[in-house]
């Protein structure tokens, strides 16, 4: 990446917003959009790094469709016999999905495994769905389009660092925008936010996902907000006054400064001394809800994001977009293994991070969302699966107008017209119409979902119906 102000000021810090005269320039290009930014609205990616098997999460359910699952895996399912209560996948001990479209699918049936119980029971009554086979498109494409060349296939597939990055700005490893950031500028050039600094949130270090034009992300610890090191601690190298004179030097105060980069630097670092410590006496007082959160990487981000949502009104904030991660879902070996214990945080975190919103009466207001580097292949390698394409994803949020499936669901066959190998699926449903259908709910016209989605004009249908 090429050092450039802009980039500078994006990346600067842990508070990246540009300088004062920058920023109000960008708000003059995007002026002509007027976002809805009535009441709040918030956006959670939930990021499973690696490539989570959705094959191994929605699971067919009729005996039919079952047993033809279960043939193809059949390996990879006696293992998961081993592990200790025996296996999941038996079909008698998959929990069944109750799907309000359930004629859409001529008498096909889909389960969960109960490693995904919590999931499932929000499902089941209305407060979350699945979108099925969603994944990175550059053009609507089947099986005979990939095998003869006839329609631009997405950048550097199967790659994880490039996958993770088209995934989360439809470019690959080295994109400097992407559509969480994206769609954010597009909320606060309406003026959704009065302080900009917390529109885009990362628990889970810096990402382009949050990186807009006019916005930049805001990096908070698992373990909530931290001062700069040095900055506010009571002493530094053994001296009381060393914290307050470091403070000042970093903030440049009673200098002059005539250069362009040094000025930005100490604009973009009174920033962050400035908010995090707003967001850090902010914390000071009980949390709005008593839910219990996992004691797990993923399950203390998600109860941070639901502090920092506690906090909106005292934050300024309307619109927001948040990012967290966990890792594991590479499963070449040992899938039967880790998917439980991986399953089992995904859902017990998202779960107890629903009940707080619903706690403090925001359950409609906030939804999150499943995304990962690609799926996996239907076929497998002993105890494992390779890197795959389309993917199974969950939407969890009062709002989402659940007990669906949403999209077509390839059968669990080979060489149907979305299986471009081994099961691999071709995404039926583009990251830009799940990308726009989100942005529909968070309040983004036509034109400023075309604007944010370059690719989106590559496809007929721009809301695929989740609200």
């Amino acid at each position: 990446m090429s050092l450039t102000r802009r980039n500078f000021l994006n990346t600067g810090a842990a508070c990246t917003l540009g300088g004062a005269a920058g920023f109000a320039n960008d708000l003059m290009r995007f002026n002509a959009f007027a976002a809805d930014t009535s009441g709040y609205r918030a956006i959670i990616c939930v990021f499973l790094f690696g490539g989570m098997d959705s094959y191994d999460a929605v699971i067919p359910y009729d005996t039919h469709n079952y047993n033809q699952y279960a043939n193809i895996r059949r390996e990879l399912l006696n293992r998961y016999d081993s592990n200790d209560g025996g296996s999941t996948r038996d079909r008698d001990r998959l929990l069944p999905l109750n799907l309000a479209n359930a004629s859409a699918f001529g008498g096909r049936q889909f389960a969960l495994p109960p490693e995904l119980g919590p999931l499932h029971e929000l499902i089941n009554r209305g407060d979350g769905a699945i979108v099925s086979n969603v994944g990175p498109l550059v053009v609507p494409m089947n099986r005979d389009d990939y095998n003869n060349g006839t329609a631009p296939r997405p950048p550097r597939l199967f790659s994880h660092n490039d996958q993770q990055s088209v995934w989360m700005s439809s470019q690959p490893e080295g994109a400097q925008l992407g559509w969480g950031g994206r769609l954010s500028d597009m909320a606060v050039s309406s003026l959704g936010n009065s302080n900009a600094t917390f529109t885009t949130v990362s628990t889970a270090g810096s990402t382009v996902f949050l990186q807009g034009e006019i916005v930049g992300q805001y990096e908070v610890g698992s373990s909530g907000p931290q001062e700069i090191r040095g900055v506010g601690d009571n002493a530094m190298f053994g001296s009381d006054s060393l914290p307050s004179i470091y403070e000042a030097h970093l903030r440049a105060e009673g200098q002059s400064l005539n250069n362009l980069f040094q000025r930005d630097f100490v604009n973009v670092m009174n920033r962050s001394i400035d908010a995090n410590r707003e967001l850090r006496e902010s914390f000071g007082g009980a949390a709005p809800f008593s839910t219990v959160f996992p004691e797990t990487g993923l399950g203390r981000q998600l109860q941070i994001v639901a502090r920092i949502i506690a906090l909106r009104s005292s934050l300024g904030v309307s619109r927001q977009v948040f990012f967290v991660g966990t890792g594991g879902f590479d499963t070449h070996s040992d899938q039967h293994r880790n998917m439980p214990r991986l399953q089992t945080d995904i859902a017990l975190s998202m779960r107890a991070f629903y009940d707080a919103t619903a706690a403090m009466g925001v359950d409609r207001d906030v939804t999150s969302f499943t995304a990962s580097d690609f799926g996996r292949t239907l076929t497998i390698n002993r105890d494992g699966t390779d890197h795959g394409w389309g993917a199974h994803h969950f939407v969890i949020g009062g709002g989402v107008n659940g007990a669906r499936i949403v999209g077509d669901f390839p059968e669990p066959v080979l060489d149907h017209q979305f299986d471009s190998g081994n099961g691999r699926l071709i995404p039926s449903i583009s990251v830009d119409q799940f990308a726009s259908t989100l942005g529909g709910w968070f309040g983004l016209n036509s034109s400023e979902r075309h604007d944010a989605l370059p690719g989106l004009s590559n496809f007929t249908q721009t809301d695929i119906g989740l609200f």
